[in-house]
């Protein structure tokens, strides 16, 4: 930018412009063809006909504020997760409250931790507040606690962690989250990120609840987007010490989530048989999905969440995470690149349709084996 440019309009205040934007996964190829979108993480069941029927009746009264406190959500999220309606607060996704956090709690000079593969929008969240992001190492792509304890000082003022995370599909266990809340500093704010924490079928992980009740420096973050497939409505809820919901609904708009939204997520979340389909279906297709996929010669990454993360040959141009993913999108699959996540030669996979799931491992092995 130059001086004149500078003197004769606005400019943001420095910093913001080195800030990379987010970039969503592809919802077309480059031809335009789409015939299976899995590059979101978008569940293929849809949402459930309950949460349909409720945002059609909401529809009635669109010329009406929405109710500011989100008080009917809150009251269904608290009755599904037996917690204090208090303690919570709902948000445009939890991308929304992520963001919320960052900027109650960091200042310029001020530290926020993640992990090397986490989710892209921490790190946009701590620029835009004016914080400095500091990245930990992972080890076997998953959030290494030594890592992120070995980067706590005075200026850290939060730690990110996505359990499970998002590209990688890991997770870290009950025991070692509360390893690193105990070593962090009280004044610290541990964010559990619990986007995918519904697909979790092991008995050593847990999303946070019990840590975020029984502490002052703990929050939980979830969303509405992932297995009750809402994403559409971008609807996120954060549960936390009644102190830390105080600041944040000082800070946050007034309506930040519309009528129609709070109607189908109360209807939504408690649905129960319709999210035990979503489970049902995820673990049927995610052992077979990554069985498949290493069969045909790929390498796959442990997952717990609705998709995994597929790893081509860094030293083969013809069989790279580029080429496949040029090949399946002229035959109309979408999937994630994640170079951006410093994993250039993977791509990610949401776990589909039958059909969808089907379609991509018949294309690898193709593309795998030519001949």
């Amino acid at each position: 930018m130059t001086t004149s440019d500078t003197a004769n309009r606005p400019v943001p205040r420095p910093g913001i412009l080195d800030i990379a934007a987010y970039v969503p996964g592809r919802s077309k190829s480059d031809g335009g063809k789409t015939l299976y979108k899995l590059s979101s993480n978008e569940t293929p069941l849809g949402p459930s006909p309950l949460a349909v029927e409720a945002y059609g009746a909401a529809a009635a009264n669109l010329e009406l504020y929405p109710d500011g406190s989100t008080h009917d959500l809150r009251q269904a999220i608290a009755g599904t997760y037996g917690l204090n309606p208090d303690n919570l607060v709902c948000g445009n996704g939890s991308d929304e409250l992520l963001g919320l956090l960052a900027g109650v709690y960091l200042a310029p000079g001020d530290e926020a931790i993640y992990s090397e593969h986490g989710f892209l929008m921490y790190r946009i969240a701590i620029l835009a507040a004016g914080g400095t992001p500091v990245v930990a190492p992972e080890k076997n792509l998953c959030a290494d606690v030594d890592a992120i304890l070995e980067r706590v000082t005075p200026k850290t003022k939060i730690v990110f962690l996505a359990n499970p995370n998002n590209p990688t599909g890991t997770y870290v266990g009950d025991s070692e989250v509360r390893r690193l809340h105990a070593g962090l500093p009280k004044n610290v704010l541990l964010v559990l990120d619990a986007a995918y924490a519904e697909y979790v079928r092991r008995n050593d992980y847990s999303a946070g609840v019990e840590l975020v009740s029984a502490n002052d420096n703990v929050i939980m973050t979830r969303t509405f987007s992932k297995i009750h497939g809402l994403a559409a409505l971008r609807i996120g809820w954060m549960y936390g010490p009644a102190h830390v919901i105080d600041a944040v609904n000082r800070v946050r708009g007034p309506f930040n989530l519309n009528a129609p939204a709070i109607a189908a997520g109360a209807a939504a979340v408690g649905d129960h048989a319709h999210v035990d389909r979503a489970v049902a279906h995820n673990d049927t297709w995610l052992p077979k999905l990554t069985e498949a996929l290493i069969a045909i010669g790929l390498t796959v990454t442990p997952s717990v969440g609705n998709f995994v993360l597929i790893h081509f040959p860094a030293d083969d141009p013809a069989r790279s995470a580029k080429a496949a993913d040029a090949f399946l999108g002229e035959r109309g699959y979408i999937l994630r690149a994640v170079g951006g996540y410093g994993l250039p030669d993977a791509l990610r996979m949401t776990i589909g349709s039958d059909e969808a799931n089907e379609g991509v491992i018949a294309a690898l092995t193709e593309f795998m084996n030519p001949d």
